[in-house]
């Protein structure tokens, strides 16, 4: 049965991890209808160690964008000769633009997490984040509706404006249910990203961020599973893995014929039911 469940939750993690529409907030609604019938502790590791197969999927359909090394098809090398000469180096330095733009976050989730958590997860700060982000969206998108962007190109995006979408994923980072892809996204369309590639900035950007925080859970966790437990856990990164594939392919086609406001729209009805639900029931 609980394999069963895991498969579920793999699927709604792999869906609302990448649409910006928080995945912890269909987390918390997935979890009080249909729990998880394991100990807190493992839960707690569960839902951010799932993101794990979401990755994957970022990591295998974006490989030609974000692998750096390489003699083949490599236009711009560090070097004419030696080692440097395999390293690519517009994607060298896109890598370093991700690791400046996940710095605020590292910083505020090293020295605060457990602070946050304790603080702010939990359903009202949720569903208030969905609302408000959802709202942001629609705004933002009306403003900009005949505006042209000024970045269309990952090239384009200086150092500062990626340590303005690293401070927006901190927002993320600190209020749960805001989305670390919707915040991004907010962050970039403000400065005048375009959304093809603030999409694409936000699905790079996730893969230290994410892999960094499931690996500190595992850390404070431990690793004594039991059979159980990893089947799981490995049943739900399987499962987010295969949904995020279509999930990113899905949005990657969706941006260039629509904006973002049906997210907002959809934030919006999901908090007002977040906060019904929990207002009604505990």
């Amino acid at each position: 049965m609980e394999i069963l469940v895991a498969i579920l939750f793999g699927i709604v993690e792999g869906i609302t991890e990448w649409l910006p529409i928080s995945s912890t907030g269909h987390m918390i609604l997935l979890n009080v209808i249909i729990p998880l019938n394991v100990s807190d502790d493992f839960y707690s590791v569960f839902e951010v160690v799932i993101q794990l197969g979401a990755i994957l999927a970022v990591v295998i359909l974006f490989w030609k964008q974000i692998f750096t090394f390489g003699k083949k098809a490599n236009r711009h090398p560090l070097a004419k000769k030696g080692i440097l000469s395999y390293v690519k180096g517009d994607i060298f330095v896109l890598w370093i633009k991700i690791l400046v733009a996940c710095i605020p976050a590292a910083i505020v989730g090293i020295l605060f997490n457990d602070y946050f958590e304790a603080l702010f997860y939990n359903s009202t700060c949720v569903a208030i984040a969905l609302i408000v982000f959802g709202v942001a969206f629609i705004v933002i998108e009306t403003v900009h509706k005949n505006m042209h962007p000024k970045v269309n190109h990952l090239k384009q995006l200086t150092m500062l404006h990626v340590i303005l979408i690293g401070v927006f994923q901190l927002i993320a980072a600190i209020f749960p249910g805001t989305s670390r892809s919707g915040a991004t996204i907010v962050g970039a369309l403000l400065i005048g990203v375009a959304r093809p590639v603030a999409a694409e900035f936000t699905f790079f950007l996730a893969i230290p961020t994410m892999v960094a925080a499931s690996g500190l859970k595992l850390i404070k966790f431990g690793f004594n599973y039991t059979g159980h437990e990893i089947a799981v856990l490995l049943t739900g990164c399987v499962v987010s893995f295969l949904v995020s594939v279509f999930a990113i392919k899905f949005l990657m086609g969706y941006i260039k014929k629509h904006d973002f406001t049906v997210f907002g729209y959809y934030r919006i009805i999901l908090g007002v039911v977040v906060l019904g639900y929990f207002l009604i029931f505990t």
